[in-house]
């Protein structure tokens, strides 16, 4: 993900200690390691949950109009439409 090196994670590490303290440091890392672990966890569901619903077949309501025709905003029919009155009447 990132390219960190061993110099580069020293350095992360040595300004962690300085800024939170040595007391808290292990906290302060098992709570980040857990707030990463949910983001991946939270992130996977989402990524599964749309291969999902990518992988089902298409909705009765695709298969009752096939492609070209014509079909309202509200899924009805051509007939089943009322004219619409123009303000000027």
């Amino acid at each position: 993900m990132f390219n960190v090196g061993p110099m580069e994670l020293i350095v992360i590490l040595l300004v962690a200690l300085l800024v939170v303290g040595p007391r808290r440091l292990p906290e302060v890392g098992r709570t980040i390691g857990k707030s990463l672990r949910e983001l991946r966890r939270a992130s996977e569901e989402v990524r599964y949950s749309f291969e999902a619903n990518l992988d089902e077949e298409p909705s009765v309501e695709a298969e009752e109009h096939p492609a070209g025709e014509d079909v309202g905003s509200d899924g009805s029919e051509p007939s089943e439409r009322r004219p619409s009155s123009s303000p000027d009447d």
